[in-house]
């Protein structure tokens, strides 16, 4: 399967803003963009002005490195959002929203979507009892997302759980720290998502 393999601070400064790729860290002072908060490589430092098309692009780009999708799985979605009534961009982040591997890493067992990916992809997660292996896994709403009881232990998940005060999680899930598991209470309108994505532009670009 295709990856991206380049450094994710990299991404971070490329885009001039914070992807939250790595966690945590991202919220401390070792946050590379809080070191140098413009572009990587020789000109990094000067300024570029982007066409139309390369705005639209860029925040298309920013959307995908944020969910961790490729191209193709990423038009699929947008593809899907179309068929669905409602705004087409609105419908698009929320089909992001309810994949498995966000979903872990919103209710606060995983400090990143990566690391929420790999602990999908080890079998570590229930939804409604039932183990599901596939981070692109859409979940319902009334869903329950929760940690096999063996997996409790492991000290990735544990820690998660202990720093999701600090993190807090959205008003439309619902999360047990004490039985490692969590609730789709309701599908995020936009006014709840807080992922610093402007979709009508990706809409523009696949209009086009």
């Amino acid at each position: 399967m295709a990856r991206h393999t380049d450094s994710v601070c990299t991404r971070c400064r490329s885009f001039g803003m914070k992807l939250f790729l790595k966690g945590d860290r991202c919220m401390t002072e070792k946050c590379a963009f809080e070191r140098r908060a413009y572009a990587p490589g020789q000109h990094g430092q000067q300024r570029r002005k982007l066409s139309d098309y390369g705005v639209q692009l860029r925040e298309k780009q920013r959307a995908k490195h944020i969910y961790g999708i490729l191209e193709r799985q990423f038009r699929l979605y947008f593809k899907m959002a179309e068929r669905m009534r409602g705004v087409t961009g609105e419908n698009l982040l929320q089909l992001l929203e309810r994949r498995l591997d966000n979903m872990v890493y919103r209710l606060g067992f995983a400090n990143s979507r990566k690391q929420a990916r790999q602990l999908v992809l080890h079998r570590h997660f229930l939804v409604n009892g039932k183990c599901v292996d596939v981070p692109s896994y859409l979940v319902r709403e009334g869903d329950v997302v929760s940690v096999r009881e063996k997996s409790r232990e492991v000290s990735t998940i544990q820690q998660s759980v202990e720093a999701v005060e600090r993190r807090g999680i959205p008003e439309w899930l619902s999360l047990d720290p004490k039985t490692y598991a969590g609730k789709v209470v309701s599908y995020p309108s936009r006014v709840q998502l807080t992922t610093p994505i402007q979709e009508h532009l990706i809409v523009e670009l696949y209009s086009k």
